[in-house]
């Protein structure tokens, strides 16, 4: 038998959009607060384990708690709504300034995840008991899941394709609070009547207040941004930019121009060319063929800078997920001065594709691999230094090639460095060499050279023009010190990354 219907089919329409907004800005909030911690503190599969478990309890809880509200339904959940759209709204500016103060950042991250978990458990079942006056029961039921779980698969799609990109994560924070607020703003344009006097007041007030402060912090964000991740770095930022897989930032102090991706230096223009000469010209001067070549990251141009300076060289290949990255490199004045525009020289191709896939598609074979990636400091890098990674590598080195890896620091993450020489060892290379070599603004940095031909050290002879690196200094790169040296580390494959463990231990005691 039905119930008798106080609400009109319209009533239920707009209360059945709200419910797929909802549902959108759920998943947006877990994601944007997944990503942003992963971000800042790294290990990706960490932050969005203790996201997901977090906003799921809380939600429970959330849940368990609507079964005391029992009156005015309406009022309470335009409430919920302002409260989630300042709260959630609000969550990533918030974890930025956390984070640039040092402050308790995971319990207040933490904090912020259970107030909106409890809010967003809160949402639906008012939601569904509002409807209940127009649905029957088993209606009602279906038509609220499904119109929350399609907002929710549309904001998994949207996060990585549109928002981030186009948005930033920053201001994505803002705009999906914005979206609650226009939940309560919609539900309470329409369903006014069904409040009294005082809480339209109420209500109306906590809205233009909250309005008020989200779109001042959208008009600005770009400056808000800025003097947030200034208080980040300790040099001035000149350049930011969330691109589809990364943050970029750019630094500058006098003469010292930095890049950061995820937090994380990637190189100073200061000592940068300790860094590189090491990784290029050592394995350079080990083989005999050196007219093909590929490098798997270096999206700065730096390295093939350094690879030009070979008149042998023919062809080399940058393979850089990162098109804006590597757009950067080819356009931006302070990169193609540093980088002498290697990345519009014709003996240079670059291609923005997975590293991985690119090896397992590619035909034909290198006389040299050099990985400059960056560290492994979450899971979709870690494959990238995995056993199976560097056996797809080896596959389509030429016969006398090499291959040479960036391996992190020896000294900060030494059992980090020692698993990428034991997961080339375990890949079946005969034979594997790491080296070292002092950059300030890294310190102690490690490399791996891995070929099936014996490695010998002593017949490099390097000819080409260097800053730092010459034939007198190249034997101090190959002496392990005994106190960076460790035994018994596993090998690092897809289905157990093992980097990353021994990577993101290593450096908590240093960041």
């Amino acid at each position: 038998m039905e119930n008798k219907s106080i609400l009109t089919k319209k009533d239920a329409s707009i209360l059945l959009f709200c419910v797929f907004v909802v549902g959108f800005c759920t998943i947006v909030y877990e994601l944007l607060i997944g990503s942003i911690s992963s971000y800042f503190i790294g290990d990706s599969i960490k932050q969005f384990s203790i996201t997901i478990g977090l906003t799921m309890t809380a939600m429970g809880i959330g849940t368990l708690i609507s079964r005391f509200f029992d009156k005015n339904l309406i009022y309470w959940f335009i409430f919920i709504e302002i409260l989630l759209a300042i709260i959630g709204g609000m969550s990533v500016p918030i974890l930025y300034w956390i984070y640039s103060i040092q402050f308790f950042y995971y319990p207040i991250m933490c904090l912020l995840i259970i107030a909106i978990g409890t809010l967003i458990g809160l949402e639906i079942p008012l939601l569904t008991r509002i409807m209940e006056e127009y649905f029957q029961l088993r209606e009602n039921i279906s038509n609220v899941l499904s119109l929350d779980y399609l907002g929710a698969f549309l904001a998994s799609l949207a996060f990585p394709f549109i928002l981030l990109p186009f948005l930033g994560i920053f201001n994505s924070s803002l705009s999906t609070g914005l979206l609650n607020l226009l939940v309560g703003v919609l539900t309470f344009s329409w369903f006014k009547n069904k409040l009294t006097v005082k809480r339209r007041i109420m209500l109306k007030t906590q809205g233009i207040f909250i309005s008020i402060l989200l779109i001042g912090c959208l008009i600005f964000s770009k400056e808000i941004s800025i003097y947030l991740e200034n208080s980040m770095y300790d040099d001035r930022v000149i350049f930011s930019k969330q691109t589809k897989y990364q943050k970029l930032v750019i630094t500058k102090n006098k003469e010292d121009v930095r890049l950061f991706i995820d937090g994380n230096v990637q190189f100073s223009t200061i000592d940068e060319y300790r860094y590189h000469e090491s990784l290029i010209h050592v394995p350079m001067n080990l083989v005999k063929h050196k007219e093909n070549i590929l490098i798997l990251g270096g999206g700065d141009g730096l390295a093939a800078r350094e690879l030009l300076k070979y008149n042998e060289v023919k062809h080399i290949t940058v393979v850089d997920l990162d098109k804006e990255m590597t757009d950067l490199a080819k356009t931006n004045r302070i990169f193609t001065e540093l980088n002498q525009n290697s990345f519009n020289n014709k003996k240079v191709t670059v291609l923005n594709e997975d590293a991985f896939k690119f090896l397992e598609n590619v035909k034909e074979y290198f006389d040299v691999i050099i990985v400059d990636l960056p560290d492994p400091n979450n899971s979709s890098l870690a494959r990238l230094y995995s056993k199976e990674f560097y056996k797809v590598a080896q596959q389509k080195l030429a016969k006398n090639g090499i291959l040479v890896t960036q391996a992190t620091s020896p000294y900060f993450s030494p059992e980090a460095f020692w698993c990428i020489e034991k997961s080339l060892k375990a890949t079946g290379f005969k034979y594997t060499k790491p080296y070292h070599t002092y950059v300030p603004s890294f310190g102690d940095w490690g490399f791996v050279l891995a070929s099936n031909n014996k490695i010998n050290e002593n017949s490099i002879n390097i000819k080409v023009q260097t800053k730092f690196l010459d034939n007198n200094s190249i034997s101090s790169l190959f002496h392990i010190e005994k106190d960076i040296i460790r035994e018994n580390i596993k090998s690092s494959t897809l289905n157990k990354p093992e980097i990353l463990n021994y990577y993101l231990n290593g450096w908590k005691y240093w960041n």
